[in-house]
């Protein structure tokens, strides 16, 4: 998978290798020289973990509008319509598209097999046994590496974003990669990082997901927005000394009861779907519940006697063989679980073109805020995001990069920064606790407060390291050669504590800012949901705003409120207004 070399500039730049990257890279014209960054090997992301599969309203007993208003109820007030729209309508082009690659989702008999999950109306989650993100991105990877325009560049750290000095424009980013930094130029950089799960000490997100493209916008000036909402999956397998292995929400679609350490079906105390209501309220049920009832250890219980054993080894395989790894007889006995990260609904500003507020820079997939998620993300939407959005980027509008590069000066960087990886190590492994404890399931403003002054404290230290501003002091178009393999991973382990504290400190803020519990937001002084808050938290730099929703009826009026963020269609310049902070 190694680029031994690579060129200095391309058309464009995908960075992250999920699902969103992937598809992509296969859907940009294929006369353009396409970069794909990835951190790890390919398939390490979270994408490959997706186990219920990918919603879309393709039975002829369902209709995209009811995915419509299912997506709309579960996002709590602050799903973007006109983005679901676009979301539902795209579905069936875009499993069609799946289909044709090779995807083999399951079927009953010549139909495609559909399973129900929480807040879905219909059965409408077409998978790959319980391996459906697996399925789709083995099949991604095989057609990316047989596409002759793109080379995969692995691994490779994205450090920063390259913006010219006069336009504001992305002309590229610079990358840790073969024990030196490099600039890499590009007419456009598509940011396809994933979430940021390991902020938090409980995620059943992989440990490449440390928040790097939200990071880098967010630093480079970009706009974010709605970073307070992290939705926690309620049944993440908890057992000591195992991994947070998501048990998938298709496991209780499917008919799996949900009880404590008694045997009772708790969840219907907290809401009349019990196990089947949205994500954020049986996450919150069970948080609740063993707060007034649990003994160590701190978990509920899964139980699959509900489901035929036929139907449990043909649905479930993988969450069978996982289980026995770790002693646990799905068969004759419940599986342990509690809830854990699991989803940013936040993240960098776009439109339904994933432009951002950067010209020359785009986002998809969890790295992207499009509107389509709210405040609490319908189940197994999000494969299907990353798939209709990526997929309108075939439509990407620029000239091949036929600008000469001047050739890069190169410095050699031979300090060792082991004195300074202590400290950057204690910040690594107490900062995922401190926000487990402060911006988890059940926040409250002095927890948050508390976090924010110990993050900022962390940020302040950490930048002061020299291995750190080795990081911030780059200079474009100038190649630092490293004498080490030792001092990349130095560099490497730095730049992602700066990413890991920066989300940390974004999430605290915005978290700390909305006075209201709505979705995967909740405030315990705070119980109540507030029509004052059916609002947006936009963030550019060191300043907090609010933007309205826009409603369907809003869309393409020549007379839209300076307030809302406004997308020019022609695909020219557009502006982003702020209301005071």
């Amino acid at each position: 998978m190694a680029s031994p070399k690579i060129l200095p500039q391309f058309d464009i730049l995908v960075v992250g290798s999920g699902a969103a990257g992937l598809y992509a890279s296969l859907c940009l014209p294929t006369h353009l020289q396409v970069g794909l960054i990835t951190k790890d090997t390919l398939k390490t992301g979270s994408s490959s973990w997706a186990q219920g599969g990918i919603a879309a309203a393709i039975d002829p007993s369902d209709a995209p509008e009811l995915h419509l208003a299912d997506t709309l109820k579960a996002g709590a007030g602050l799903c973007e319509p006109e983005a679901v729209k676009f979301l539902v309508e795209n579905a069936s082009a875009g499993i069609k598209s799946l289909l044709e690659m090779g995807v083999a989702f399951d079927r009953q008999g010549e139909k495609l097999a559909m399973t129900l999950e929480a807040a879905h109306s219909r059965p409408r989650v077409l998978h790959s046994a319980d391996t459906t993100g697996r399925a789709i991105i083995d099949t991604l990877t095989e057609q990316v590496l047989h596409r002759p325009n793109i080379q995969v560049i692995s691994p490779a750290f994205a450090l920063s974003l390259w913006l010219n000095d006069l336009t504001g424009h992305c002309q590229g980013i610079s990358i840790l990669y073969q024990e030196q930094i490099s600039w890499l130029r590009a007419s456009a950089v598509i940011l396809a990082t994933g979430g940021g799960g390991q902020v938090f000490s409980q995620t059943t997100n992989p440990t490449v997901s440390t928040g790097d493209g939200v990071a880098l916008a967010w630093r480079a000036g970009a706009i974010v927005r709605d970073l307070e909402f992290f939705q926690f999956h309620p049944t993440a397998l908890t057992k000591p000394g195992a991994p947070r292995f998501l048990i998938s929400e298709a496991v209780r679609g499917e008919g799996a009861h949900l009880v404590d350490s008694q045997g009772q079906r708790f969840a219907f105390n907290y809401h009349s779907d019990g196990e089947l209501a949205p994500r954020d309220v049986v996450s919150r049920a069970i948080f609740r519940h063993l707060e007034q009832t649990a003994p160590e250890p701190y978990c509920v219980y899964l139980d699959l006697n509900p489901i035929p054993p036929e139907q449990i080894r043909h649905r479930f395989p993988n969450i069978i063989k996982v289980c026995q790894q770790w002693g646990i007889d799905v068969f004759s006995e419940p599986i342990p679980v509690a809830p854990a990260a699991h989803y940013w609904m936040g993240g960098i500003v776009t439109d339904v073109h994933s432009e951002t507020s950067i010209k020359g820079l785009y986002a998809i997939g969890e790295t992207a805020s499009t509107g389509v998620h709210g405040a609490n993300r319908l189940a197994s939407n999000s494969l299907l995001e990353c798939i209709v959005f990526a997929a309108e980027l075939s439509r990407l509008d620029i000239e091949p990069n036929g600008t000469s590069v001047e050739p890069a000066s190169v410095i050699t960087e031979s300090r060792d920064w082991e004195a300074e990886m202590e400290l950057i190590s204690s910040m690594r492994q107490n900062l995922p606790q401190l926000m487990w404890h402060s911006a988890g399931i059940c926040r409250s403003q002095e927890a948050l407060e508390e976090a924010i002054a110990q993050v900022s404290d962390w940020r302040c230290e950490l930048t002061a390291l020299e291995v750190t501003q080795c990081l911030l002091q780059l200079t474009p178009n100038q190649t630092v050669q490293l004498t080490s393999a030792k001092a990349q991973q130095q560099l490497r382990t730095c730049a992602e504590a700066l990413n890991l504290l920066d989300i940390a400190y974004l999430i605290l803020k915005s978290a700390a800012w909305r006075t209201e519990s709505r979705g995967g937001h909740y405030r315990s002084d705070y119980l109540q949901t507030s029509p004052d808050w059916q609002v947006h938290t936009l963030v550019q730099g060191e300043s907090w705003s609010k933007s309205p929703v826009v409603q369907l009826a809003q869309m393409n009026s020549n007379t839209a409120d300076g307030n809302l963020i406004k997308f020019n269609r022609a695909k020219t310049e557009k502006n982003f207004h702020l209301l005071p902070e």
